[in-house]
């Protein structure tokens, strides 16, 4: 989000200019996503979990980021129902709202999977939006999908964005789609086959043993990724990526393998400067949590146009 919001990057032969906005506080609970994050922004974030963070050790903000998990909510069955959490990871909303109530921003943008919109039934999103808008903001939301701006990648997340001004409120819209029509395709973004390192591919055990099950007829439906067109959707765990699974794999050359961290990064829209970390399953994990840069760039730039003086 980060990178996004600031601007200042090259993508798939396309430059995005600087946004008007400078990065003051950034934390994360996960030292392994923090490192990768120090190695490649001037200001540097630190090992902090929100729960513990204070406001007051946070300067003045204009602007508030933030993403929360989705899968940890529960609506308690009162009359009128409240939200409440399963977990302890349900909690991280109420502190991005503790933070906006303590630092009143002018806006803030959260970011979170298709899910959201659907947890418990569909009872829980209504009520998070009442909760921003008890902390004092005009909200508004919409699903997007990476690929209509750009991203060589089939991701759709649930954006909400909130401004403290009614006016800038009512100015806001969400970007409209770029590449709609016509998406951008993975092909351009992989390695050379030939440079691609053995531990990328599956044995031929793990391709006997995909082709022997039930669901080999599915294969090609929604895992092997045609390199015509945008990926599906690239997710954290790709570290542990089975033939088994839903997860996306490429079957190039007549033999099937994994994306490599670097193939991530570009499909999730990262410049190709991007310093990636020595893990592969670090690299895997901060990449496949990210948003991607460049759709981030285009909420931004719809959220600085709202918060404009006319």
């Amino acid at each position: 989000m980060d990178l996004g919001v600031q601007g200042g990057f090259r993508f798939n032969d396309k430059y995005y200019s600087r946004h008007k906005i400078e990065v003051v506080h950034a934390s994360d609970f996960d030292p392994r996503v923090v490192k990768i994050y120090n190695l490649n922004f001037k200001h540097e974030s630190i090992v902090q979990d929100i729960n513990k963070l204070e406001s007051r050790n946070i300067p003045s903000v204009d602007i508030i980021l933030g993403g929360f998990p989705c899968q940890s909510f529960s609506v308690v069955a009162q009359n009128p129902k409240r939200l409440g959490y399963k977990d302890e990871k349900g909690r991280l909303f109420f502190e991005l709202k503790r933070m906006l109530e303590e630092k009143r921003p002018k806006a803030f943008i959260a970011e979170n999977v298709k899910g959201l919109l659907s947890a418990n039934k569909g009872q829980a999103f209504p009520l998070i939006i009442q909760e921003f808008e008890k902390a004092g903001y005009f909200v508004k939301f919409a699903l997007l999908n990476a690929s209509h701006y750009g991203v060589p990648q089939k991701r759709e997340r649930v954006f909400i964005v909130g401004f403290k001004n009614k006016r800038c409120y009512e100015k806001f819209t969400f970007p409209k789609p770029t590449t709609m029509d016509c998406p951008v395709a993975l092909g351009k973004f992989l390695e050379p086959e030939n440079s691609i390192e053995e531990k990328y591919y599956f044995s031929p055990k793990a391709v006997q043993g995909m082709q022997n099950s039930k669901n080999s007829v599915n294969m090609n439906k929604g895992r092997v990724q045609s390199p015509e067109q945008p990926s599906n959707t690239l997710g954290a765990h790709l570290a542990k990526v089975s033939l088994n699974s839903t997860d996306p794999v490429l079957r190039l050359e007549q033999r099937y393998r994994m994306f490599t961290p670097r193939e991530v990064a570009r499909l999730q829209s990262f410049p190709e400067n991007f310093k990636l970390a020595d893990t592969r399953s670090h690299n895997y994990v901060a990449l496949g949590n990210a948003v991607p840069p460049v759709l981030m760039w285009h909420v931004t730039k719809s959220v600085m146009k709202a918060l404009e003086r006319p």
